[in-house]
């Protein structure tokens, strides 16, 4: 289980769009099971991505969780930079 929080300048908007192509069925082929507009949660290969995404001062604050896609999330959020 890995738990990685990132900063980035794009919106809350902007980063949902990002993760369900990262994650969802044009990316990783995760199922999205839970959706709203700060949080997105994909089930799949065994294991799970949880994004939690909230404005701050100027900036977004990204929390992922995951179980089984430790490197992918790595991989996602060195391209919120």
């Amino acid at each position: 289980m890995l738990n990685l929080e990132v900063e980035t300048k794009l919106s809350v908007e902007e980063v949902a769009k990002l993760a369900k192509d990262f994650f969802g069925k044009k990316g990783l082929g995760l199922e999205v099971t839970d959706e709203n507009p700060e949080l997105l949660c994909f089930e799949g290969g065994g294991g799970y991505v949880t994004t939690t995404i909230c404005a701050e001062k100027g900036k977004t604050r990204v929390t992922l969780v995951t179980q089984e896609w430790e490197y992918q999330i790595k991989e996602f959020a060195s391209k919120l930079s």
